[in-house]
């Protein structure tokens, strides 16, 4: 039996530790013991932090697996690839982890390899505020290495740089921040898989978020509404911006907005699946791919298949934020309960302040025939 490591055991990563299990690889699971459903899932679990890289590595030495996968998360893809490459398995190079993980990093190859970008620069103190003084408001300011909306700020004027500033670098793993020109038009997001530096594109996704000014998103349609011309330049800024960064392997997730004259600007890239169960549900409903399967073939070094396996359908994912999110779903019970695919765990409603990705209530997946129907199924205004 082949066997799999996969770095992290939250709702998230539990479509992947199943998928594995369904075709046959036995499912070795790393991450902090909290009581995350992959923890049951795995046929083991080892009760290690996703970040002690090296421990981890000193148990895969005696696993010996033939992969190493993670889905939806940068700090567990860092250490997929320092895994991958003391193991000798199929990975991205360091430079490609290293951009896509950081946003500094990332902008910084994008510029230098063509790939228009707003303007930006990089902060580790309170202090460097005077680098700021060359860009007009509004602008947004976000931790150089977190991602799920963490410590991301829209400031609209100078009284709001310094908390703008402090909660980035708060939240910032390596205290540093990027400060970039605000970037206005509707925000978009594109799955690929990639195999030996070829990219396929697979879906493109409509975000809706809470606005400014922490923009933690509140739901994802796909496939978005977007006209022929639209969807071919978005393949052509996307292919080369992974070119940019040197993605060669696996999944990748680009987030980015069309602006009023129909410029696509890249806003970032994680060289993984898109999380908010956009990669692990939301692709396969509306394509008929298994993406799942596919970030596990290319794990295993084997080219990903592109067989579309079922009917291609309109999907949703909408999170938990309030009472009348709840309410939005069991009026789709009643009305059409077999278009409901998923409901995770809702955490009972103790009024706290929904901060970023991780602090909300919890969310449900839908299906429908088309965009609109969407939309006014889950009472989602554009």
């Amino acid at each position: 039996m082949k066997k799999i490591v996969i770095i992290g055991a939250s709702e998230f990563q539990n479509p992947l530790i199943l998928k594995a299990k369904e075709f046959g690889y036995e499912t070795h699971v790393f991450a902090w013991k909290d009581g995350s459903v992959g923890e049951k899932t795995a046929d083991y679990f080892y009760d290690i932090s996703i970040v002690n890289k090296e421990e981890i590595y000193e148990k895969c030495v005696g696993i010996q697996p033939d992969a190493v996968a993670t889905i939806a998360s940068d700090l567990a893809n860092i250490t997929v690839q320092y895994l991958c490459k003391k193991l000798g398995l199929i990975c991205n190079s360091d430079k490609c982890i290293e951009n896509s993980t950081n946003k500094y990093k990332m902008r910084r190859a994008l510029e230098e390899n063509g790939v228009k970008v707003p303007k930006y620069t990089t902060i580790v103190d309170i202090q460097d505020k005077h680098k700021i003084q060359k860009f007009e408001f509004p602008i947004i300011i976000k931790p150089t290495d977190r991602s799920g909306s963490r410590g991301i700020t829209k400031v609209n004027n100078g009284e709001e740089l310094d908390y703008g500033v402090e909660k980035a670098l708060k939240y910032s793993f390596e205290k540093a921040a990027i400060v970039e020109e605000y970037i206005t038009g509707d925000e978009y997001s594109c799955e690929t898989i990639s195999w030996k530096g070829e990219h396929h594109i697979l879906a493109i996704t409509k975000k809706f978020t809470t606005g400014s000014p922490k923009f933690i998103e509140t739901a994802h349609i796909e496939p978005a509404n977007l006209e022929k011309c639209d969807i071919d330049k978005v393949k052509e800024e996307v292919i080369k911006a992974l070119d940019a960064l040197d993605i060669k392997y696996g999944a990748a997730h680009t987030e980015f907005k069309i602006s009023e004259n129909g410029e696509v600007r890249i806003i970032e890239i994680g060289s993984r699946m898109g999380g908010d169960c956009i990669g692990s549900h939301l692709v396969g409903i509306t394509t008929g791919f298994d993406y799942l399967k596919m970030v596990i073939d290319v794990a295993m070094g084997i080219e990903p298949q592109f067989d579309v396996g079922c009917a291609k359908r309109f999907a949703a994912v909408k999170f938990v934020f309030e009472k009348k999110d709840i309410e939005t779903l069991e009026k789709i019970r009643k009305e059409c309960s077999e278009d409901i695919i998923y409901i995770s765990e809702i955490e009972r409603f103790d009024n706290r302040e929904i901060v970023d990705s991780g602090s909300r209530y919890g969310f449900y997946i839908v299906k429908g025939n088309g965009y609109n129907e969407l939309l006014q199924k889950l009472e989602i205004f554009e």
